[in-house]
């Protein structure tokens, strides 16, 4: 298998996982498949090296983390508040209704975290990161991922308090 081959292989597995985390930095479809093409534009450029003897897969989650915050940084913040849709690929147990309801109340509540705190909060629960994993993805402290980790759930609780019981079961996503 050459290297295209292998790009190729790798992009056709993770995919639909990379994406999945993209929607959840971003929450709009479409700035998620620009995150995640972002990345893998990225990604090709140093594929060789990486497939010999890195990780590639830490290097795009890297890589989608690191632009989300940098994107965020470069504009100003939007005065409109991005619609949110369902989270793809994810199945509901129990009562789908309730489900449906605690995603959506998720999803707007996450918006309106900034992206360090939402990025902070989709390595810690979604990705289940530690807190060590998650300050070297980010390129920051373990002190910064705990004070951000710290504020975005507070700032949650007060935003979307039908979340607590999620939270507190640490299935936040």
């Amino acid at each position: 298998m050459d290297d295209d081959d292998g790009l190729r292989e790798f992009v056709r597995l993770r995919l639909g996982p990379l994406s999945r985390v993209a929607y959840l930095l971003t929450g709009d479809h479409h700035a998620a498949e620009d995150l995640v093409q972002g990345a893998l534009v990225k990604l090709a450029g140093r594929w060789g090296k990486l497939a010999r003897g890195g990780s590639p897969e830490a290097y795009v989650r890297k890589v989608l983390y690191h632009d989300h915050v940098s994107a965020w940084r470069r504009r100003t913040r939007r005065a409109s508040e991005v619609a949110m849709g369902e989270v793809p690929d994810r199945a509901t147990e129990g009562d789908e209704a309730a489900g449906v309801v605690l995603r959506l109340a998720l999803l707007q509540a996450l918006a309106k975290l900034t992206p360090k705190q939402r990025a902070v909060l989709v390595l810690r629960f979604f990705e289940d990161l530690s807190e060590l994993d998650a300050a070297e993805a980010l390129g920051c402290s373990v002190g910064n991922v705990k004070s951000q980790t710290s504020y975005a759930l507070r700032r949650l609780r007060v935003l979307a308090p039908e979340l607590a019981v999620l939270m507190e079961e640490k299935t936040l996503i």
